[in-house]
């Protein structure tokens, strides 16, 4: 369960606050993957560091139960002098996984041979985007959050990353910012569109699609 309770965040830029998430108040429903959905720059990836913990609201609050994940793709975490290895023991240690058993399946998920023992300094934002799917998907949450993951890569490792997405939807849920429809139809229940800092949530998944390809367009 995610409860928000007048959530709001906003940056200062050019002397100019622009409110990204304004006074939100919304309980999302156990148990149901969703979209999240909005333009450009509307402030969805910024909801989903407030989910995660990595980033902190200006206002109010947001109360959750179960495991939750960090952004999933995000590799802003890894210590940049670390090998891949290192960090990915580190993260099991952290979240009180097998770390032999998680570094064995990001290994052979991530593919990317040598490096994965080299610094993560030495890394092409495409591995690390590698590493940090994988390192996820290694660790069984209650609720995913996922940042436009399944463009990772090239057709093979995204047909991987989805198939293995799918199967950790069998007993977790997520929300999922992307701006593939025939992802958000595969992998989601219902919808959220955040639009001037206001979301509005939909149980109808094709009327939060309509909602959100109408602002696409205006």
């Amino acid at each position: 369960m995610i409860r928000f309770e007048n959530l709001t965040k906003g940056y200062w830029a050019n002397n100019t606050r622009k409110v990204v998430i304004d006074n939100l108040n919304l309980t999302l429903p156990p148990g149901k993957s969703i979209a999240l959905l909005g333009r450009n720059g509307a402030g969805k990836s910024t909801l989903l560091q407030l989910i995660a913990g990595t980033l902190k609201p200006d206002a109010g609050r947001i109360v959750t139960t179960g495991t939750i994940s960090w952004p999933v793709g995000f590799a802003g975490s890894f210590h940049l002098d670390l090998t891949g290895a290192q960090n990915v023991r580190f993260i099991a240690r952290v979240y009180g996984v097998d770390s032999d058993e998680l570094v064995h399946f990001v290994e052979r998920f991530a593919e990317i041979g040598e490096h994965f023992h080299a610094p993560v300094r030495s890394y092409s934002s495409g591995m690390r985007s590698r590493l940090a799917f994988g390192t996820s998907m290694g660790i069984r949450f209650d609720i995913y959050l996922v940042d436009e993951v399944t463009a990772v890569g090239d057709e093979q490792f995204r047909r991987k990353s989805r198939k293995v997405f799918r199967e950790r939807m069998v007993d977790a849920s997520a929300i999922l910012v992307t701006h593939n429809m025939p992802e958000v139809r595969a992998f989601c229940d219902e919808g959220l569109v955040l639009d001037n800092g206001k979301i509005t949530h939909f149980s109808d998944l094709d009327e939060a699609i309509h909602t959100h390809k109408a602002l696409m367009e205006g």
